[in-house]
């Protein structure tokens, strides 16, 4: 018998851990099986609704019964596979940029320079992403609520002892969050008119209710706010508020993001000075990456980005270099979105890059598309990447070997982009007409709600738009007097003192965290969705605390440990929450495969 209490005769049907053998098989299942199932999944999602689920929770789930044989150790190499596959699934989402050509009537361009192009952009991300790990990751220890989600579904496939304590709690949430996820797309007004999402209700729970109701706080404001925003001619008649909000929610990240970047470089001042440096801690092995190395990647794609734009694909140089200059500060900022609350807004950055870049004088939509296409991938890329890294922080999964899987994820994932997008648009004829504007009949199930906003925002480059600056100014100040103020509070002794301590002053600091004044990182999710998720996203994260709360007070009447020898991130409410994202992955790949095949066969 092997360690893990397996069969030694299934691990000798496998090849040994680390070898070259090991990887191929890995990297085989990875690139051909599960990068496709997640990049059908991630097309279909997007030409259809207009966002994806990304495919870290499905891949780790499929790519952990490859590894089952190995053990405990089977953890790593699962993540590696759903670290490949993930940046497949992420690249194939990006198909909407092709149909977004079709809505503008712009020439076709070939295929090859698409995928070259792309996969400049996907590595210049990946790369950027990895550069701000130690940052969201080692140092502000996001809980990156997917990444956290496939780290318990990995730890708890692989190990025995792990799967019978937590089995029952993961399977239930997958298959409420799988029966939760076709119910909508059966029902589309339980989507449309509820809000229901059990991914939303599932990440939710992963993050708690001092991270979840201040989005529902934002998003009810901003409600109530319509008749006046329409009154200054911010929002038109009938628009949510979303439609302004997003800017302002950007502009909230932008100004507290400011904070927290000045603290890190006053930090690494110190450190230079000698002055009041801590003490330097070993790191381990797994986290180990050769800075000099991955700083001259960064640069080497960038520069590529920028001579593929310009020399293939014939973009100005000037238009180019200012989207990839702005990269990093939106891989950065998204990331920390990420982190926060599950969602990467990363069709956000890619209408704020249009206006920025029409404020410098473009006025082609075509030119906007191409370079705005730069924020647009390396976000979503840069994004997975930081939530792979989470997981491999909480799994201790090599770094270096993580980053490789992922490259050549990128590399496969250029070109099922461009193929997906050739698929789906000879399929569904009608996914080339504009919906922009007016009804296009048999549009229905195709919403296409990304590229709509893609759309709208390079049709509106010509117009002058000047309340979207003032929004986000207005956001960046909200943010930076926000988390200044909330820096200072925290930092009371006797304040810290108060809320730990009695009972007034936790209610209190709950209620300043989660009403009064929240992080704008938490908030600033109600201004990237309706009103109907946030009340989904508010539900999960408070019956989430509640039920937590009420297992810490009945577990310190009776003397118990919190969850009985289960480690601390694997509680009740993260599995449960994560499988409810598993499950409604699983049913968005479902549906992509059984309509893509319907129409094929």
């Amino acid at each position: 018998m092997s360690v893990s209490g397996r069969p030694s005769s299934l691990r000798r049907l496998l090849p040994p851990i680390n070898s070259t053998g090991y990887h191929v098989l890995l990297g085989c299942v990875a690139i051909f099986v599960l990068g496709p199932l997640g990049g059908i999944s991630a097309a279909f999602m997007n030409f259809s609704i207009g966002f994806f689920i990304g495919g870290q929770v499905l891949a780790g789930i499929l790519g952990s019964t490859i590894t089952l044989g190995y053990g405990p150790e089977g953890k790593h190499g699962a993540n590696y596979m759903q670290t490949m596959a993930a940046s497949v699934a992420g690249m194939c989402g990006m198909a909407v940029l092709i149909q977004a050509r079709y809505w503008l009537g712009l020439p076709e361009v070939a295929a090859w320079q698409l995928v070259l192009y792309y996969t400049c952009i996907g590595m210049f991300g990946v790369g950027l992403g990895m550069v701000y790990t130690p940052i969201l990751v080692d140092r502000m220890q996001l809980s990156f609520p997917s990444g956290l989600a496939v780290a318990n579904i990995l730890r708890a496939l692989t190990d025995k002892n792990l799967l019978k304590r937590s089995v029952a709690k993961l399977g239930g949430g997958v298959l409420t969050g799988y029966a939760g996820g076709l119910a909508s797309w059966k029902w589309p007004v339980l989507a449309d008119t509820f809000g229901l999402s059990t991914s939303t209700f599932g990440a939710g729970m992963i993050v708690g209710a001092r991270i979840a109701i201040p989005a529902l706080v934002v998003a009810g404001v901003g409600d109530w706010l319509k008749p006046y925003l329409i009154s200054i001619g911010w929002l038109e008649a009938g628009q949510p508020f979303r439609k302004i909000g997003f800017i302002i929610a950007l502009g909230t990240i932008l100004g507290a993001a400011i904070v927290d970047i000045c603290l890190i470089l006053v930090e690494a001042v110190k450190k230079l000075t000698g002055k009041e440096a801590p003490p330097a801690a070993p790191q381990e092995d797994w986290k180990r990456v050769n800075v000099f190395r991955l700083v001259s990647w960064v640069m080497f794609w960038g520069v590529a980005v920028a001579v593929v734009g310009h020399t293939v694909l014939g973009e100005p140089m000037r238009y180019l270099l200012v989207c990839i200059g702005l990269v990093f500060l939106f891989v950065l900022v998204n990331g920390i979105s990420l982190g926060i609350s599950d969602s990467n807004p990363i069709s956000s950055a890619f209408v704020m890059t249009v206006f920025v870049l029409a404020a410098i004088g473009l006025t082609d939509a075509g030119t906007g598309l191409m370079c705005a296409s730069i924020l647009l991938i390396s976000c979503s890329e840069g994004g997975d990447m930081q939530q792979d890294r989470s997981t491999g922080w909480r799994l201790g999964t090599n770094r270096i070997i993580q980053f490789r899987y992922q490259v050549i994820g990128i590399v496969m994932g250029s070109v099922l982009a461009v193929l997906l997008a050739k698929v789906f648009l000879s399929a569904y004829p009608v996914l080339k007409i504009d919906q922009f504007g007016h009804h296009v009949e048999g549009a229905q199930k195709w919403q296409s709600a990304m590229t709509y906003k893609f759309v709208g925002a390079l049709r509106g480059i010509t117009t002058a738009q000047p309340h979207i600056m003032t929004a986000l100014k207005l956001g960046v100040l909200i943010g930076l007097g926000t988390e200044v103020v909330r820096k200072l509070v925290k930092r009371l002794r006797s304040y810290r003192d108060w809320a730990r301590t009695s009972r007034a002053g936790k209610l209190f600091d709950f209620v300043f965290d989660a009403v009064l004044l929240p992080s704008p990182y938490a908030s600033s999710f109600g201004g990237f969705v309706e009103l109907n998720t946030c009340w989904w996203w508010a539900a999960g994260g408070t019956l989430g605390s509640v039920y937590e709360t009420m297992m810490t007070w009945f577990n310190a009447k009776r003397g118990k440990s919190q969850e009985g020898g289960v480690p601390a991130d694997m509680s009740t409410t993260s599995l449960i929450g994560g499988g409810l994202i598993a499950g409604d992955s699983l049913a968005a790949l479902s549906v992509g495969i059984a309509g893509l095949l319907k129409t094929l066969l």
